[in-house]
């Protein structure tokens, strides 16, 4: 079992595209290649996991405790034959002014040497420096090499190389030409989810193929580190055996995706069958006991939302009949009356009274923190370009924001008969259970409802 570590000097290097294409290509040779993503991110993981062809699980210093971060990895590695950790933002960036929540502070907590991924786009000799800067910075992380991205030409890639040799003790791992083929168009703050995308597929075989051709995949796990596989669990948490199995659907199709695999593991380790089915191309709800409608961009697809009127209506009974249901981001924006963006509008579910408008610039974004009654503050985070506006004045929420914005700057998490509905995105931690405390909700309403049946 081989692991490594990807990161680059600042975001926007291209890592995520070499780690899509070591992924592909790793998996193409027949390996069982285990991703995994630093940092708050639905959009990354969902192309790397297609790209594995196994789920990506994301760690996170914010929003998880250390032992937390080395169980879910020590888990998740489990038969794997290579597992590849790609950072966010640059290897020392973050939040905090001792670097303890940097891509640094992780590698060093999982014990992986760095391949680093340089954009070398106008850069030539002042590549050395910036090597030997990050080589010295800290000097108990280990770098396995460099990966020369988005090079110019061969004369280019030549003097870059030259110089590396010369003044560094860095492998140089590949170099990448610049190539519209492996550019993956951005949206907001990412890339283009992989749900979404017809051609996401061919995009991930094209940049594989790009680096087979142009890195040395031999030399990298040569140089990746060997763990002993005897420290990997032999199995992972056991699912629970309840009297009384729930149902709960989960919204899965263009419009909405952004799930951590990692709570969806935990709605199954709770004893509930997760349901999928589309707002888009549905017509009827399945027979649930409970609805999920995580993140996504309904706004790019309110059109097709907004004709399926029969979904729509279907969602807003049951929830008015009082279906426990739980809604974030994307899913609240469905849940609204509309979805307003530039001079078009879409009608949504309708059964949360205020209207989202499309911003040009984001209105809540990147880390959050919020409590319940005012106990005990929760890391979240956030990442939205709509506003929900006109909000009776008598609404209830369920959290109050401590940082961040949520629904107004001071409340998210609205709340409407069964249904709890806000902007921020929850983990399923330790300090967080949302998991159990939602799946013990929908029993709860099962068990009631069955005995009224009765």
């Amino acid at each position: 079992m081989k692991a490594l570590y990807l990161s680059a000097a600042h975001k926007s290097s291209g890592k995520t595209t070499v780690t899509l294409g070591l992924c592909a290509a790793y998996a193409a040779r027949g390996l069982s290649v285990s991703p995994f993503k630093k940092g708050p991110d639905y959009i990354d993981p969902m192309w790397l996991s297609m790209a594995a062809g196994l789920p990506c699980h994301t760690l996170d210093f914010y929003t998880m405790e250390q032992q937390e971060i080395l169980g879910l990895y020590q888990q998740e590695r489990r038969g794997s034959d290579l597992l590849l950790v790609e950072g966010n933002k640059g290897l020392y960036d973050g939040l905090s002014l001792d670097g303890s929540d940097s891509n640094g502070a992780m590698t060093k907590l999982l014990g992986l040497p760095v391949v680093l991924v340089i954009n070398t786009n106008g850069i030539t000799r002042g590549i050395a420096p910036l090597l030997q800067g990050y080589q010295q910075f800290d000097s108990d992380i280990e770098f396995a090499g460099v990966i020369l991205n988005q090079t110019g030409n061969s004369r280019h890639e030549q003097k870059l190389q030259q110089v590396v040799e010369h003044y560094t003790d860095f492998p140089v791992l590949g170099t990448i030409r610049r190539h519209p083929d492996l550019e993956i168009v951005e949206r907001h703050l990412g890339l283009v989810p992989s749900n979404e995308a017809d051609a996401a597929r061919n995009k991930i075989e094209s940049i594989r193929r790009a680096i087979e051709s142009q890195v040395d995949l031999e030399r990298i796990l040569e140089l990746s580190k060997e763990l002993d596989e005897d420290e990997a669990p032999t199995s992972s948490t056991p699912l629970e055996i309840h009297p009384d199995p729930v149902r709960i659907g989960i919204a899965r199709d263009e419009a909405f995706g952004f799930y951590y695999t990692a709570d969806l593991d935990a709605f199954r380790q709770q004893g509930a069958e997760l349901v999928p089915f589309s707002p888009i191309h549905d017509k009827q709800l399945p027979e649930v006991d409970g609805l999920l409608i995580g993140g996504g961009f309904p706004e790019t697809h309110m059109v097709e939302l907004e004709q399926n009127g029969e979904m729509r209506r279907a969602i807003h009974e049951a929830i008015d009949a009082g279906l426990p249901s739980y809604a974030e981001c994307g899913g609240l924006m469905y849940l609204s009356r509309k979805i307003k963006w530039g001079d078009c509008a879409a009608e949504m579910v309708g059964v949360i009274e205020g209207e989202c408008q499309m911003h040009k610039r984001p209105q809540g974004r990147g880390y959050a923190r919020f409590s319940r009654n005012g106990v005990d503050e929760i890391p979240a985070h956030e990442f939205h370009y709509s506003s929900l506006e006109g909000l009776p004045e008598q609404t209830e929420y369920a959290h109050t924001i401590h940082r961040g914005y949520g629904i107004d700057g001071k409340n998210d998490g609205v709340v409407y008969k069964n249904l709890l509905a806000g902007y921020v995105h929850q983990r399923n931690t330790r300090q967080n259970p949302w998991v159990k405390s939602f799946v013990d909700r929908v029993r709860q309403a099962k068990q009631k409802r069955d005995k009224e049946v009765s």
